[in-house]
């Protein structure tokens, strides 16, 4: 039987739309992840060091709560990038853009539970007295153990985005209708993803040494990925060419 309501369907999809809102929240999503990690977060973490990242997160604890703040709208913004991307995608291989936005799934439900280890210190460090079971220096380690514990999570839910990664650069590079060179700079992208999540877990020592220099291709393939579907979208002509051969 023919399903009369499809080319309706199929005109109502804006892929404009979705670019723009995919580009937009994308663009959200990277300012939050730097902010949280240069400008908030990361200069209060002494490598190392309990005892100095521990009184940093005591004299600035609500610099550190608007770091986790941060990231949860970062994680947010996530959902809105994989409507965008799964719309976007699926006249090129609808079965590979519902992969990507399971394992985009995954990566983002692991790092939301992972924001947990983030919290922890804040009670660790706090003023409760059910902490005197503890000395001083043992609530500073137990707080860095859980940050540290967080940048390991973070490499855990990594390896989920970099396969999403390898996926969307393959669907972009095949789609006629984005350019070819941003789906090649996503799939380098998932690639240093990859190495980097495994070699923190397989070898830290390498991992120390690949960071952050690793983190550089994902950086300009995210952004420009971003940068373009925000100015530029998709090409019309071609999409709609796509979308009915699908």
């Amino acid at each position: 039987m023919v399903d009369a309501a499809a080319p309706a369907r199929s005109a109502a999809v804006n892929p404009q739309r979705y670019a723009r809102m995919g580009g937009l929240l994308y663009l959200i999503i990277i300012i939050a992840g730097i902010s949280g990690e240069l400008f908030l977060r990361g200069p209060m973490i002494v490598s190392g060091d309990a005892a100095a990242t521990a009184s940093h997160i005591v004299a600035e604890p609500t610099v550190w709560r608007i770091s986790i703040a941060g990231d949860m709208l970062m994680h947010l913004c996530d959902i809105g990038v994989m409507l965008a991307f799964y719309v976007l995608l699926r006249p090129v291989n609808q079965n590979l853009a519902l992969a990507a936005i399971l394992l985009n799934l995954v990566q983002t439900a692991v790092a939301v539970a992972n924001k947990i280890n983030l919290v922890i210190p804040l009670f660790l460090l706090g003023d409760g007295g059910y902490l005197n079971a503890f000395t001083l220096e043992q609530r500073q380690v137990l707080a860095y153990l859980s940050i540290r514990a967080h940048d390991y999570g973070f490499g855990v839910a990594l390896v989920f985005f970099g396969v999403e990664c390898l996926i969307v650069g393959y669907l972009i590079f095949r789609s006629g209708y984005l350019p070819r060179a941003l789906g090649i700079l996503m799939q380098v992208a998932g690639t240093c993803y990859l190495v980097n999540s495994f070699a923190l877990v397989l070898a830290p020592t390498v991992a120390s040494r690949l960071f952050p220099a690793i983190m550089l291709p994902p950086f300009v393939a995210e952004l420009s990925m971003a940068t373009w579907l925000l100015v530029k979208g998709v090409d019309l002509t071609r999409w709609e060419e796509r979308t009915s051969a699908a």
